[in-house]
């Protein structure tokens, strides 16, 4: 559910405007997502580095986006804005997130079933191309498109750092 404002996509808007801001900071910025909570809207922006974020990031990307954020003006009502680490059970959205975890496990949840009637599963990311993710879920390869997958996030317990995308 994104908002509009003066003709563009308030995620899109926001995310032209952080990423900059993001690094000069010395982060990568992970995702934008403008959601509402039952009356609540939030503006939520991810950011991470290679050896993870803290609070004292966060803020910082916080104080840096928030006056042209408020210039810039992409958003018609009252929300909440956080900035904040993917965290260690981070979801995989954008191309990059997914190249740069190949190899790792990963939880999926279909939007309908699958052949078998599963929708959620863990299985190792094996390649990631066009919108299509190769995962190997016990021995078998399978292959689903992005766009058939409510969520895929990192499913290793064991992850510690960030990313750091690819220029």
């Amino acid at each position: 559910m994104a908002g509009k404002k003066k003709g563009g996509n308030t995620v899109e808007a926001v995310w032209r405007l952080a990423e900059p801001i993001a690094q000069s900071l010395g982060l990568s910025l992970w995702d934008v997502r403008f959601e509402k909570e039952g009356v609540q809207w939030f503006l939520r922006i991810f950011v991470d580095k290679p050896e993870g974020v803290d609070i004292d990031d966060c803020v910082e990307m916080s104080r840096a986006v928030n006056d042209p954020l408020d210039e810039l003006d992409p958003i018609d009502c009252a929300y909440c804005m956080e900035v904040c680490s993917p965290g260690m059970g981070r979801e995989l959205v954008r191309p990059a997130h997914f190249k740069a975890y190949l190899g790792s496990p990963v939880q999926v949840r279909a939007i309908r079933p699958l052949a078998d009637g599963r929708r959620e599963f863990t299985a190792v990311l094996k390649s990631y191309e066009d919108g299509v993710l190769t995962l190997l879920d016990g021995g078998n390869e399978l292959a689903l498109a992005q766009n058939t997958l409510s969520r895929v996030r990192l499913a290793d317990d064991d992850f510690v750092g960030g990313f750091e995308e690819d220029e």
